[in-house]
């Protein structure tokens, strides 16, 4: 599934947004397509124009309820929303905006997913430099100086492919606890350009620089 709304607050229709000539929303499906790891390639839209772009490039399309598209939509609302519709065993949930995740990435993660026994599967990116929360140590201390190679390193949520079983999942929302971390929750870690995730202008721009350099986009 390629979640794909029309608003944006800080990118204005960033799913259309072209890179290296090529829609972010195209992009992804044809990622999805060439992974050939999926029975099936859906795009999860309110706006009927991704619709058209999904018929087009041969995938579904769902069209979800225009109040799980607004920004106060969470992505928890809308994959249980698209699980209650389709009978499925999991769903794979691949963002355009990540644009620099490459197809034998998604088949690895898939390949993680299947093998691993995961309820849940998220991507990371491992960040190997001092991190702190709310001015408090995470991975370090304020006693000593760790040279940074020796840090254990803080796993960043990316989202840029994520993987659920969808029985836990519903099961967990029935039950009114999250269902985003529902069950054995796994940790698959990403390259720092797969992790890249386009918010802003400056995001698409230095995903464009990146482009250039790698030969499986």
């Amino acid at each position: 599934m390629i979640p794909a709304r029309m608003g944006s607050q800080r990118l204005s229709k960033k799913n259309l947004r072209t890179l290296g000539g090529v829609p972010l929303i195209t992009r992804a499906i044809r990622k999805c397509q060439t992974a050939g790891v999926f029975d099936e390639v859906w795009v999860n839209s309110e706006a009927a124009e991704f619709g058209e772009i999904a018929q087009s490039e041969g995938v579904r399309f769902h069209q979800r309820p225009a109040q799980l598209a607004d920004h106060v939509a969470t992505s928890e609302q809308y994959v249980e929303e698209f699980l209650r519709q389709h009978e499925c065993e999991c769903l794979l949930q691949i963002h355009s905006i990540a644009p620099l995740l490459s197809v034998q990435e998604i088949r690895d993660f898939v390949g993680a997913f299947r093998s691993g026994g995961h309820d849940t599967l998220l991507s990371y990116e491992a960040i190997q430099i001092e991190c702190a929360l709310n001015g408090r140590p995470v991975n370090f201390d304020f006693d000593r100086k760790t040279n940074s190679q020796d840090l254990s390193p803080v796993q960043r949520i990316t989202w840029s492919i994520t993987g659920w079983r969808r029985v836990t999942y519903l099961a967990a929302a029935a039950a009114g606890r999250c269902a985003t971390y529902s069950g054995h929750v796994g940790f698959y870690e990403l390259s720092r350009n797969a992790a890249h995730v386009v918010k802003t202008a400056q995001d698409l721009d230095f995903a464009e620089a990146i482009l250039k350099t790698q030969t499986d986009d």
